[in-house]
């Protein structure tokens, strides 16, 4: 053996005579590849993760150390001598592990802290009344929703649980318009119905922000199916099993009705399924619109990404026509004036561009869906993008928009823009939803301090790590993806704060793809750990505030940023009021943030031509960009839909390779008279040709 120093708590060690080293080694593999050990090392803590890593740095002291202690040093001599057994070195290895891993010593009262199995028993309010649940069941715009909101406005108090703000918003006027005082809870903001700000009776939220504690009347659940959504089901989970109300009315597809009854059986309730139909029919047409000379008042093209909304809607402006634009990161009030503008008949704006958020929130006049592509990026659980096409459920949700009950239009339609892809749309359309089979759930604050309590020592994303791979939770549960969390616990790591303060910062709703916001949170963090509050005038400075209207996508797109960065001020002053005084400055600023930014869009065809511009070859943006997008540009021009492989080129999910190979089947496939990506709806991917793109 080497010189080293051996590990520290361990037995006084001595210079014996030493075994050989290439033998030693040959029985410590011997040792690791036992199943019979890795057994023993799960038994006591070890997971197949930490069971590698223990040993590696087991086998590194052995192998390393001048000296070992006595009694291992016996043991190893006997091994290599043939008296003693491998497995004998398994108690000097557990002690060996816990020291690396002290959280080995409390594993039984880690356990029970991270024990998932039964949620339910999480909320003894709920548990002590008996409540009855009403399944309203049906596809969009069947009026599911619409019953039991006229439940929701009939009875003494209520809470109405939605997946947006924007319908916290639209419940919470409808509420105040019919005379039943309503307030309105987000993370963001806090309306109340009564000037004195004294609670009504009846309140408006996000899901995340109900209360398990307010006795109410009656409850709503809307969008239940969202119960499965990897970052966010927990919030349904616990609003479905912790709502003190008399009666649950849960609004959702029929997909969830067989979790959600199997969930309340084991709350000792019984659920009641009302079945919805769609009020107006939906036609899935027999051509594709295949040019944008073909669109019509009333049609909204559904684009996945920002790049495809821009080129679209330039195109559309193009041919002298107006367009509306709506996407995910338009602050709430734009996307209210984008709408407002589509579904005005007085206004020259009657084509609508739009991404899948237009899903759910916003009430619109469209008589006809068509989808720009039904391909979709995503991210997968490994964090790995993934270019598929749209599930049954996304493709029901969208293509529901159409023919509105209520609208100028009686029927709705469906269709693509591009021919070959309409049969798979179809396909889509046809396949039954798969049923939706686990609810989420996410640890406490509370559950996170008691792990704190026991490994004093562990940061915060740690603490999450050893909690997710401990956590027991049966089969009707999983816990929800835990990245965003760990990625703002690694960013503000450094930060001095107490754990709880640290948790909240964590549970900020961010996107991690914008570098201001992020950069705005890490600063927030910073201050707040020197005690000094974070005022209007700081945030001013941070932000430049004023701002002026956009000339160019980029300075849009930064607005959005600014945006969000106003929110995450609102967000943290709900939780940290002394510490973020200036609340209602900031929503001022907001507002008047929000007019800009509705400017740029509704300008967005000249910031699309300005930015188209400034990146035009010759000038100096175009010669900054890295020369290996310049040498696609020609393999991009040889490909059937130029916009769509360019995004893909620039984004990494495509090789010059993989491209002219896509080409070749697409031409290969077009001589045999079938084109066409694989598809992966839901969990019904076994049956069908699957193709990802993954970077």
């Amino acid at each position: 053996m080497g010189l080293g120093q051996e590990a520290p708590g361990t037995p006084r060690s001595v210079q014996l005579l030493q075994p050989d080293g290439g033998e030693v080694l040959k029985n410590l593999n011997k040792f690791y590849k036992r199943k019979e050990i890795q057994r023993l090392g799960a038994e006591n803590g070890l997971d197949a993760r930490l069971f590698h890593q223990a040993f590696i740095s087991f086998r590194k002291y052995i192998m390393e150390s001048s000296s070992v202690s006595a009694d291992l040093h016996i043991i190893l001599n006997d091994i290599c001598c043939g008296a003693g057994h491998v497995d004998d070195l398994f108690p000097f290895f557990l002690r060996h592990a816990k020291q690396i891993f002290p959280m080995l010593d409390c594993m039984d009262d880690l356990r029970k802290i991270s024990d998932l199995r039964l949620p339910p028993n999480w909320y003894p309010d709920a548990r002590a009344i008996q409540r009855k649940i009403i399944f309203h069941a049906g596809p969009t715009n069947s009026g599911k929703t619409y019953h039991a909101i006229q439940r929701f406005l009939s009875a003494k108090s209520g809470i109405y649980c939605g997946p947006l703000k924007l319908l916290a918003h639209e419940i919470f006027q409808k509420s105040n318009d019919a005379n039943v005082p309503c307030d309105l809870v987000t993370g963001e903001e806090r309306v109340f119905a009564n000037e004195d700000a004294r609670q009504a009776p009846h309140v408006a939220c996000t899901i995340e922000m109900c209360s398990t504690n307010t006795p109410y009347e009656v409850a709503v659940i809307d969008e239940i199916q969202m119960i499965r959504d990897p970052a966010r089901g927990w919030a349904w989970t616990r609003a479905l099993l912790g709502l003190c109300a008399e009666e649950i009315h849960v609004c959702g597809e029929p997909a969830a009705i067989d979790l959600v009854t199997e969930l309340m059986y084991t709350t000792g309730e019984e659920v009641e399924v009302r079945n919805y139909e769609r009020l107006t029919p939906l036609t899935v047409l027999d051509y594709a619109l295949e040019s944008l000379d073909n669109l019509r008042p009333g049609d909204c093209i559904v684009c996945f990404s920002k790049n495809d909304i821009y080129s679209v809607s330039r195109q559309i402006e193009a041919r002298g026509l107006e367009c509306a634009v709506i996407y995910g990161s338009l602050p709430p009030g734009t996307k209210l004036e984008q709408a407002k503008k589509f579904n005005d008949p007085d206004d020259p704006c009657k084509i609508l561009v739009a991404t899948d958020a237009i899903g759910m929130g916003l009430n619109l006049c469209i008589r006809r869906i068509i989808f720009n592509s039904i391909v979709k990026p995503t991210v997968n659980e490994k964090g790995e993008k993934e270019i598929d096409s749209i599930t049954t459920s996304q493709a029901l949700q969208i293509a529901g928009r159409a023919g509105r009950f209520g609208s100028s239009f009686k029927q709705g339609e469906v269709t693509t823009m591009h021919r070959d892809d309409l049969v798979q749309l179809r396909d889509i359309l046809n396949d039954a939803v798969p049923p939706v089979k686990a609810a989420g759930l996410h640890p406490t604050p509370e559950q996170i301090e008691m792990f704190a309590y026991h490994l004093p020592d562990a940061t915060l994303s740690n603490l999450i790590d050893i909690f997710v791979s401990l956590s027991q939770v049966d089969g009707m549960y999983f816990v929800c993806n835990i990245d965003d969390f760990k990625f703002l616990a690694d960013m503000i790591q450094h930060i001095p704060l107490n754990l709880r303060s640290r948790y909240v910062f964590c549970t900020a709703p961010l996107n991690r793809k914008e570098p201001f916001v992020c950069t705005t949170l890490l600063k927030f963090a910073r201050q707040f750990s020197r005690n000094e509050p974070l005022t209007f005038d700081w945030l001013c400075r941070h932000t430049k505030w004023p701002l002026a209207a956009p000339k160019n996508i980029k300075e849009l797109v930064h607005l959005e940023a600014v945006h969000d960065v106003f929110d995450l001020y609102l967000w943290l002053s709900y939780r940290f009021v002394d510490m973020f005084p200036d609340a209602v400055l900031v929503r001022d600023i907001q507002k008047k943030l929000d007019d800009i930014i509705q400017i740029g869009v509704c300008n967005i065809t000249k910031l699309i031509r300005a930015s188209q511009s400034a990146a035009a070859p010759g000038t100096a943006e175009a010669n900054s960009r890295p020369s290996r997008l310049g040498s696609r540009q020609e393999d991009v021009k040889s490909y059937g839909r130029g916009s769509l492989a360019n995004r893909l080129l620039q984004e990494g999910l495509l090789t010059q390779e993989m491209l002219r190979q896509l080409e070749s089947e697409w031409q290969d496939q077009h001589r045999n008279g079938r084109y066409g990506f694989g598809s992966k709806r839901d969990d019904q991917h076994s049956s069908k040709e699957t193709r990802k793109k993954r970077k």
